[in-house]
């Protein structure tokens, strides 16, 4: 049932895409969120799964930040839309090809990495990442780079960080459990409560990358053993 309504939004959002480019970002994006909210709230009615927040004045309300979350699942690509402000995402060139969701990213703005350009790559998301973010726009980084199962640890890439840095925007490192309700290539998802723990920002203005790097990493790492799935 989840799948079926799933894709029957998709679907109709995707129909709109054309028109929507004719608005303005904050409308279209408005509009987009939409499918976001549906589908959260959905996958709530038909498999039971929820979700709590920990920490949401820990989001700053006067400008733009950089999200570092871990990444373990579907679902937190759909429930961060409707948990923070407008937001984007830095992402491989190869999403925006995939009918109807691809064309609802492009118009988002996503930070969008050709993986095979090598060193240029991390300038490509130095450079749109900053303007981004000077239009007001977060952006959401994954640093695992790929969804990973939870209790199991993966190697930090430093590509957000040297854009974060470079920026001087502040990173908000944010937990959570979904991989325990919608793990990763699974269809069927377990009923449960999901928690999301957003950190205190990170000041970026004069450290290395790798210092950086090293801070979001053991804040999310060290919070992500206190969630519980329930």
């Amino acid at each position: 049932m989840f799948w079926f309504g799933f894709l029957v939004s998709t679907l109709v959002y995707g129909s709109f895409v054309p028109l929507l480019a004719l608005l303005s970002y904050e409308k279209r994006y408005q509009i987009l969120v939409g499918w976001c909210r549906f589908n959260v709230w959905w996958l709530g009615v038909t498999c039971g799964v929820h979700y709590e927040i920990k920490g949401l004045d820990n989001i700053p309300t006067d400008h733009a930040a950089i999200l570092m979350a871990n990444h373990q699942s579907t679902w937190e690509t759909l429930a961060f839309a409707t948990i923070f402000p407008p937001l984007t995402w830095v992402l491989k060139q190869e999403l925006m090809k995939i009918p109807f969701f691809g064309w609802g990213l492009r118009l988002i703005k996503p930070v969008a990495i050709d993986r095979s350009a090598g060193k240029s790559a991390v300038n490509q998301v130095k450079n749109q990442g900053k303007e981004r973010l000077d239009e007001g726009i977060w952006l959401v980084v994954f640093p695992e780079g790929t969804r990973v199962k939870p209790g199991v640890k993966a190697r930090y890439k430093i590509g957000g960080a040297v854009m974060a840095v470079d920026s001087e925007y502040p990173v908000v490192p944010v937990a959570h459990n979904a991989g325990a309700s919608w793990p990763r290539h699974a269809y069927i998802k377990k009923p449960g409560t999901i928690t999301v723990s957003i950190g205190e920002p990170i000041p970026t203005v004069g450290k290395q990358p790798e210092v950086l790097m090293q801070e979001v990493e053991t804040w999310i790492e060290t919070e992500k053993t206190k969630l519980v799935f329930h």
